[in-house]
């Protein structure tokens, strides 16, 4: 077996160079104190807690167009998520926002996704999360596909989920344990369908692997399902401010946050699957039968063409990354 020491540990990782290592750009780790844009080097110690007990929790915004898009709402989300468990960043939130834009800036590319994990630390391998001596914070930024439908204009199939759902508090809470998320899209991939989603123990809908679910009724109604049975996202918070023009112009008739059955997805006009990666898809087959026309809605591209315009352009949702923003 070989002995890897200090001495040969640079060429031993110098030999794990894969592929897939192109799309990861930069990584920034507290334990180490600095960023690093050599993925062989963006690593995390196997005694943090994040990895042997899931203990953490993370958040996901993307870059767009050399602009970090809805920064302060996803670091407002991990913050709460963090609280929940019992966790900060002792230098507060400003920090984290700080050190964002500045690992953004080093990777040197104007679309990327970025990911903050804020973990309980390294110290041990036991469960107490005492053992950890202090909270280790790492951000990620690699590549970012392009909108779903970009990708997929026919749009989404969408099938039921058999795993159960997180439970309130914690299907609100972003955290590390993501293991349901990761068996839903196991079962999508497996059925050779682009999404699952799920429903709770009452039959109502919650969510995808990592999206929110969404209908438009045959009254013209937008719904989302109750925040307390799912992740608050990001994506679907914002959708849900900007379909107010679609209500203006007549296009909807209500837009709501309440508990829809699965009879109700099935008589849908429109299945929405949205989320900070994807955007807004449409869910055009649900469980191998056509959602309305089979066609994508008019509901869903609009609001596409709302979100593009609004992470494209809106000054108030973008924060710049630049060596002037990320000091």
């Amino acid at each position: 077996m070989k002995r890897i020491d200090l001495a040969n540990y640079a060429a031993v990782l110098a030999g794990t160079r894969q592929p897939y290592h192109d799309r990861y750009y930069a990584m920034y780790s507290s334990v180490l104190g600095g960023v690093t844009t050599d993925p062989v080097l963006m690593q995390i110690p196997l005694d943090d807690h994040l990895v042997h007990r899931g203990d953490g929790v993370f958040d996901t915004c993307k870059c767009v167009d050399g602009a970090a898009y809805n920064l302060d709402a996803h670091l407002d989300r991990i913050e709460r998520s963090a609280a929940a468990i019992g966790l900060r960043w002792p230098a507060g939130l400003a920090d984290v926002r700080r050190l964002v834009l500045a690992t953004a800036a080093a990777a040197g590319r104007r679309d990327a996704l970025v990911r903050v994990i804020l973990a309980r630390g390294p110290g041990g391998f036991g469960v107490s999360p005492y053992e950890s001596a202090a909270p280790a914070l790492y951000i990620v930024v690699y590549a970012l596909p392009p909108p779903f439908m970009q990708a997929h204009p026919a749009g989404a199939s969408v099938r039921r989920s058999a795993i159960p759902p997180k439970p309130p508090p914690w299907a609100g809470v972003k955290h590390c344990n993501y293991l349901p998320n990761v068996l839903m899209k196991r079962e999508a991939v497996d059925a050779g369908a682009d999404f699952t989603v799920g429903y709770d123990t009452a039959g109502h809908l919650t969510e995808g692997a990592t999206e929110n679910a969404g209908i438009v009724t045959a009254g013209r109604a937008l719904a989302f399902p109750r925040l307390e049975n799912v992740l608050a996202g990001t994506t679907m918070l914002r959708l849900v401010e900007l379909a107010a023009a679609l209500r203006q112009d007549g296009t909807l008739a209500a837009v709501e946050f309440r508990d829809i059955t699965e009879a109700e997805v099935r008589a849908a006009s429109e299945l929405l699957i949205v989320g900070t990666t994807i955007d807004v898809a449409s869910g055009c087959t649900y469980e191998g039968r056509a959602v309305g026309d089979g066609r994508p809605g008019p509901v869903a591209r609009r609001l596409q063409e709302l979100l593009q315009a609004d992470i494209r352009t809106n000054p108030a949702r973008r924060a710049p990354v630049d060596a002037k923003a990320a000091t």
